[in-house]
């Protein structure tokens, strides 16, 4: 069962070897900036997790998330001890013409799933997450 009361969700979309992942804005009054990122954000309304992590999706590189394509759903606490979703989904047959990126972020790309793992500026915790994700699928 999870937690009605969250701030916002994060989705990890893995095509085969890669995922998706959007450099965040440069600017020194958001957090994690400069660095490597997921499609996901803040709650609106009365959105559950995952749509709120559709909606997010939707914004920030134009794809249009189904819930049968999540193999891995999670809630942690956030960095501030809000609670926050986490959301991994298969999607083998994505391509670079399906994604329209948004108006939020730096870029956009498909980057192998172990060199997001290794990356220096990839946000932490969004790393463990992953990596506890991918457990699941071996």
């Amino acid at each position: 069962m999870f937690d009605d009361s969250f701030d916002g969700a994060k989705v990890a979309i893995l095509r085969g070897n890669d995922v998706l992942v959007i450099r965040r804005d440069d600017k020194p009054n958001i957090p994690w900036p400069d660095c490597w990122d997921f499609p996901g954000g803040g709650r609106e309304n009365d959105e559950t997790p995952f749509e709120t992590a559709q909606r997010e999706t939707r914004e920030e590189v134009g794809l249009t998330l189904s819930e049968h394509r999540v193999f891995y759903h999670s809630q942690q606490p956030g960095p501030t001890g809000d609670t926050v979703h986490f959301f991994a989904v298969l999607w083998g047959d994505l391509t670079e013409a399906d994604v329209t990126f948004g108006r939020e972020g730096q870029e956009w790309r498909f980057m192998p799933v172990q060199d997001f793992l290794d990356l220096p500026d990839a946000i932490p915790s969004l790393q463990v997450r992953l990596r506890m994700a991918l457990t699941t699928l071996y």
